[in-house]
């Protein structure tokens, strides 16, 4: 199962119109439900994707959908991105791998243990079947009585989907819903009339349009900086691997600081280290370093600093270009990053000491993928001032797969003018420039 990259086949490939209501820059999990739930209102949409449907970390992320330890603010749209969850594998007729087996978050030192009994407040408060596990019921849910963790917080109604495939079939079932999508479909530049959308310049040619959602993902600041708007963003890149099948363990999924596993479908474990995540170094590292002094006393322990390399440079152009430009979307289609071969050797090492039922359990394939993250870990879902129905969906920092479905229909309402079923202002764009405090939100 490689993961997707430039040279991947082609399976979006939609002839593109020359007028859509909305046009929707990126076909990740945020683009495409999106889009799914713009279609169910009857409005014509248009999904631009320079690469792949679900070519980044749509399909490269834990594949977990979760409510434990989400930010407060987000935790009323995720348990409605379940419920959605459920309606998907019911509406689409297709098999997306969702189930709720529960999440378990494991402690490993005290300090974990009381942030646990902290969460439980908002647990209560939100009516979640949340609870906290002694180290013996710890043992007994992962059938290992020898095992280092302290405690444990389970959620039992708590899931998993399976990234490489749910993504794509939500895809196909929008197409049939009349949603046009096409792969190697950059969109170059967005086109204005008296301060309001009138069209997107793609690759491909112009669209005319009344509104458009930059769905880009790790690639959202770069498009926005080109008509001047500033969004602080930056990337971490992690490390994932999966096993072979093994009969036995868990079936939802655990994390801790140091290790984290989940029971994937094909009966192998996708698994993680916890704590450990690479920045490479570049241009907007400096710009933003100032934002993002808040987030680095949260997160400093866990991020390794590297000198940039080739991708990231072309992620993060040194200049503009104009609508008849080839653009850094064009040149790199589809971010896959090599995965770091330590965080690999460490994960087998980790497979042994925490999970024992995995140590003579081989690595079947390991991957990397491109988390972006603004200064509080929140995401963005809000219109940008200055720019009439030009919407952003973005900075969902390794958390949008689970709250993905849940977010797509927040930005269908917003783009129709509807009424937000949720309060919004934990998400505004203009909390990063209207002097607020960052308040950080759970960390990666």
């Amino acid at each position: 199962m490689p993961m997707l990259s430039d040279d991947s086949p082609v399976t979006f490939n939609d002839a593109i119109p020359n007028q859509a209501d909305v046009v929707i820059i990126g076909g990740g999990v945020i683009g495409i439900s999106t889009a799914w739930f713009l279609a169910k209102a009857g409005v014509s949409v248009l999904v631009c994707e320079k690469g792949r449907v679900a070519g980044e970390q749509s399909s490269r992320n834990w594949g977990w959908v979760r409510q434990m330890g989400r930010d407060e603010a987000e935790l009323p749209i995720v348990t409605q991105s379940l419920n959605i969850w459920e309606e998907f594998r019911k509406e689409i007729g297709e098999d997306i791998g969702f189930t709720r087996q529960g999440l378990l978050f494991l402690a490993d030192n005290e300090k974990d243990e009381k942030e646990f009994e902290e969460w439980m407040e908002v647990a209560k408060q939100h009516q979640l079947a949340t609870q906290i596990l002694s180290p013996a019921e710890v043992g007994k849910s992962l059938n290992h009585s020898e095992h280092p963790w302290k405690a444990g917080m389970y959620t039992s109604s708590d899931g998993r989907a399976e990234p490489f495939t749910a993504v794509p079939a939500i895809a196909k079932a929008a197409q049939k819903k009349g949603v046009k999508i096409v792969e190697n479909c950059a969109v170059r530049a967005i086109e204005t009339e008296v301060g309001a959308i009138s069209g997107v310049v793609t690759e491909l040619g112009a669209v005319s349009t009344k509104a458009v959602v930059c769905a880009a993902g790790a690639w959202s600041s770069t498009f926005l900086r080109n008509i001047n708007v500033t969004f602080p963003q930056l990337l971490v890149k992690g490390t994932v691997a999966r096993t072979k099948p093994c009969p036995d363990g868990f079936l939802g999924g655990a994390c801790s600081e140091k290790f984290s596993f989940r029971r994937r479908q094909d009966g192998g474990f996708t698994l993680s280290l916890g704590n450990y995540l690479d920045h490479y170094l570049c241009a907007d590292s400096l710009r933003y370093f100032t934002d993002f002094l808040p987030t680095l006393k949260v997160t400093w322990s866990g991020l390794r600093f590297r000198l940039t390399d080739g991708l990231t440079k072309r992620l993060f152009p040194a200049r503009k270009w104009h609508a008849d430009e080839v653009t850094p979307f064009e040149r790199t289609r589809v971010l896959n990053p090599t995965p770091n071969p330590k965080v690999v050797n460490q994960i087998k090492t980790e497979m042994a000491t925490h999970l024992p039922l995995l140590a003579k359990t081989e690595i079947a394939e390991a991957w990397a993928g491109m988390i972006d993250a603004p200064p509080d870990f929140v995401p963005v879902m809000d219109e940008i001032p200055g720019y009439k129905s030009l919407f952003l969906a973005s900075g969902f920092s390794g958390h949008g797969f689970g709250i993905g479905p849940g977010a797509g229909k927040i930005m269908a309402d917003l783009v129709q003018g509807k009424k937000a079923e949720f309060d919004l202002s934990r998400f505004r764009f203009s909390r990063f420039s209207d002097g607020s405090p960052i308040v950080v939100g759970p960390a990666l």
